[in-house]
């Protein structure tokens, strides 16, 4: 049996798993081998396992192993808990030493009180020379609390490692590791390259995004966070982030028959669901001679720091990131973020607003994804230039596909919404109750720049036929109408231009009908 020695080459995440590739190399006697590869993750898929090598050598077969760790001897528990025992020890030395630290600055304080007397009746030179002893004594109980900090937290570290290591001895039912063996048939002596490759669960990659809106358009920046509990930490290696789902996309799907029946189905039994979750540079061009006496020509801005975004392999049903940066990933569940691309898009931006709801105005970008990526969904934190304004979720976004994007509310649009009439007449014989109401919409632009605001609000609908609505006032008319009642108008406002929007209807019921759902 050759033990062999590996580390993890590369790692490929999925959104719910991930592939881990070992690698090692052994030399190897001309003739049949056993070739043993530990630890590996309890969870691994046992029909994931996959061996690949350089060299001429034969692979005659790979078994998955269970094995027991070895009882941990007496000596090894004595010897950790000594050093345990000396690390509190030193802990509560260190206490002791703080606590006489304590002492000496009240001794001191005591004594600068009771001495204030004295001194004020003393020489300059004596003045001087007890501050000055004072301070050095202040200086070394200061410098004495800092050495003693230090090597506390030095100290509960070492404890703390040493208490990790005896409960790990002292578990009484200890955890079982996996081992690959693997049979291979050398042709003759020489050095062997091995790979190892497995799918383990428990690991994951998500998408978040920064959008970000300013002078140049909408710049989209797509981030993978990565985060895995395994059982086995990642070092930094080859890292690559997948969008293929290998636990959906099994079978093609199919449909069985719909049968009617008049006979009533016998209820199901309910089954428990089992399995794995899951630039070159340009030339310069010569500056034309300054004249006599002027100030040189300021250097120009240095130019801002480029990132390094992933490289990208498109298959057939998904696409493989493999970001520049080498990331190391403990098997803690935390999260580690890293660049995949950031995008420039085409965007047309304008304003929506509905004053029914809310007297503010949102600024929407309608965005193309004009880049061959199909961005996963995820959340995306929202940036009108450097200022943060919120968070949304962001859904597939597929090449080509027109999203529309909030981007947050911009104060810069104002919007009031006023009733200006209401007359309610009250049902006489034979005539019929009638509500009449009249609103007015200011939109004020107070931005720098022009824009287009869409203006969202609604007539109400009647569900009775004897009940009738209809407007009255309308202007200007609006861009769109629907049957439920909703209008849109598009004003086109230049900077510090208002639009007013005057909106009126009536409602009409015969005696005896009431009506809900109108305003009081």
């Amino acid at each position: 049996m050759v033990d062999l020695e590996t580390t993890i080459a590369a790692v490929t995440v999925y959104p719910d798993r991930a592939r881990v590739t070992r690698s090692g190399k052994t030399t190897l006697e001309a003739g049949e081998h056993r070739i043993r590869v530990s630890p590996l993750p309890l969870e691994l898929l046992r029909d994931s396992i996959r061996v690949a090598g350089r060299g001429e050598a034969t692979v005659l077969g790979v078994d998955l192993v269970t094995e027991r760790q070895p009882e941990p001897s007496d000596e090894q528990v004595a010897e950790l808990t000594a050093l345990r025992d000396e690390a509190d020890v030193a802990l509560t030395e260190l206490a002791d030493a703080d606590q006489a630290a304590d002492a000496r600055i009240e001794f001191l304080q005591r004594l600068v009180q009771k001495s204030a007397g004295q001194l004020a009746k003393a020489s300059d030179e004596r003045v001087v020379a007890f501050g000055d002893n004072l301070e050095a004594q202040y200086a070394a109980v200061h410098a004495g609390r800092r050495d003693r900090a230090r090597l506390r937290q030095d100290k509960i570290r070492e404890k703390n490692a040493l208490e990790r290591r005896l409960a790990d001895l002292g578990r009484k039912n200890r955890p079982d590791i996996r081992a690959a063996i693997i049979t291979v048939d050398a042709a003759h002596t020489a050095t062997a390259e091995l790979e190892l490759s497995y799918v383990v669960t428990g690991a994951k990659w998500s998408s978040t995004y920064d959008l970000r809106i300013d002078d140049e358009g909408l710049n989209l920046r797509w981030f993978g966070l990565v985060s895995q509990q395994t059982g086995e930490d990642w070092p930094e290696c080859r890292l690559e982030l997948s969008t293929a789902r290998p636990a959906v996309a099994l079978d093609v799907p199919e449909l069985d028959p719909w049968y009617l029946s008049t006979t009533a189905p016998e209820p199901k039994r309910r089954m428990r669901a089992s399995g794995p979750r899951r630039a070159a540079d340009a030339e310069m061009p010569l500056a034309a001679a300054a004249p006599a006496g002027a100030l040189p020509p300021a250097p120009p801005p240095p130019p801002p720091w480029l990132e390094a975004e992933s490289t990208v392999e498109h298959g057939a049903t998904a696409a493989t990131y493999s970001p520049q940066r080498a990331v190391a990933i403990t098997s803690d569940g935390s999260d580690h973020r890293t660049l995949i691309t950031a995008l420039d898009l085409e965007a047309d931006l304008d304003h929506v607003t509905a004053p029914l709801r809310s007297p503010e105005a949102i600024l929407r970008a309608t965005a193309r994804n004009t880049s061959e990526h199909t961005l996963p969904k995820g959340r995306a934190s929202l940036f009108n230039d450097s200022e943060y304004v919120g968070a949304t979720d962001l859904g597939i976004w597929a090449p080509g596909e027109e999203r529309e994007l909030a981007l947050g509310v911009d104060d810069r649009i104002r919007v009031e919404r006023e009733l200006v009439r209401r007359n309610a007449s009250k049902a006489t014989l034979g005539s019929a109750r009638r509500v009449e109401m009249e609103y007015t919409i200011t939109v004020t632009n107070h931005g720098a720049r022009p824009t287009t605001v869409t203006v969202l609000d609604r007539l109400p609908v009647a569900r009775d036929t004897t009940v009738t609505v209809k407007e009255t006032v309308l202007k200007p008319q609006p861009a769109d109408r629907d049957d439920l009642g909703i209008l849109t108008w598009k004003q086109q406002l230049a900077p510090q231009a208002e639009t007013t929007i005057t909106l009126g209807y009536r409602v009409e019921a015969p005696k005896g009908v009431r009506v809900y759902g109108l305003p009081d």
